[in-house]
């Protein structure tokens, strides 16, 4: 019998936008992460495909961009909440904005808390929001901090081929 995966969207509050993900294809799923497989939505210079895993427990999203002969860009990682409709058996994921960039060489470049405080400043974000995301940022970036993004970097390269 064959497996049948949820559909997965990408909820943007800035700007307010829900995309279906329908070419994203499921490598990996469970109850503490989803491992997908992507081609770019919309054609870039820089890179056309990767990898994600949504790391449902801590509210973040690790993606490696890779280049069109496969080598890494770098790795993105977007701050996220979620809902997952039993009825519809699809997940929504919302980015809440907060991005953190890992380049190969090591360096981290936190991103779009302009965005962030744009949003807080709209109201498009509630004080449960903030809290969750300041608390998933904090963790990631103690993971990368402490020398232990590949713990979750792993999930995607041990997963994918």
């Amino acid at each position: 019998m064959e497996r049948s995966y949820p559909s997965l969207y990408r909820q943007r509050i800035i700007p307010k936008e829900c995309v279906a993900l329908k070419d994203d294809r499921i490598i990996y799923l469970d109850q503490k992460i989803i491992v997908t497989s992507w081609n770019t939505l919309k054609p870039k210079l820089a890179f056309d495909h990767g990898n994600s895993c949504y790391f449902l427990e801590d509210c973040y999203k690790v993606s490696n961009f890779l280049l069109p002969d496969g080598s890494l860009l770098y790795w993105y990682c977007d701050i996220i909440d979620y809902t997952y409709d039993t009825d519809k058996n699809s997940y929504t994921f919302r980015d809440l904005l907060a991005d953190v960039i890992v380049y190969p060489d090591g360096f981290v470049k936190v991103m779009d808390l302009d965005e962030f405080e744009e949003a807080l400043e709209a109201e498009l974000l509630t004080g449960s929001d903030v809290k969750l995301a300041l608390r998933a940022l904090s963790k990631l970036l103690n993971l990368i901090y402490e020398g232990r993004f590949s713990e979750l970097t792993k999930e995607i390269t041990g997963r994918v081929s």
